[in-house]
């Protein structure tokens, strides 16, 4: 039961299982606790559905040598586009009252109103609603999946690198 001596295949299945568990608390912190995600935790629900696509083929596929890179770089990106949006959000949740951005219209809106450069740049730069800090055992939202992003990506290049199928 050792994580450290887990195969490429179960260590992708379990990045998985994490990633699908993750966005099932999002919909249960959104429907049951009425936590309403702003546009920074949508595009960070967006990360985990693409590293859980590129664990999921891992796992389906489980490559040997080079070819693990191929779903680990999958993994990597989307982790690497979480930490960017989790660590966004969690500058715009540490800004004084007086800097906080006026809210801003929903992502639904926005994508149906505007290009989608245009819907990035209004949505990474921010609203009020993004700088509400709604703890969960203690610390924000994006702090939690900034520490998931980082464990899952660390797992993912870890179980790449070993030699063990």
């Amino acid at each position: 039961m050792n994580p450290f001596r887990w195969s490429y295949r179960a260590t992708c299945f379990a990045g998985f299982v994490i990633c699908v568990a993750l966005l099932g608390y999002a919909l249960y912190a959104e429907h049951v606790l009425n936590m309403i995600p702003c546009p920074l935790c949508i595009f960070q629900r967006i990360a985990f559905m693409v590293m859980a696509v590129f664990f999921l083929l891992g796992a389906v596929h489980a490559p040997h040598g080079g070819a693990r890179w191929i779903y680990t770089g999958g993994v990597v990106l989307g982790a690497l586009g979480g930490i960017a949006t989790a660590g966004r959000h969690l500058w715009l949740q540490t800004l004084p009252a007086d800097q906080i951005p006026a809210c801003g219209p929903n992502l639904g809106y926005m994508m149906d109103t505007f290009p989608f450069a245009k819907v990035l740049k209004l949505v990474f730069t921010g609203s009020g609603e993004c700088a509400k800090v709604e703890p969960v055992f203690g610390l924000p939202m994006p702090a939690w999946t900034l520490m998931w992003y980082l464990l899952l990506v660390i797992a993912a290049v870890y179980a790449a690198t070993r030699k063990r199928a």
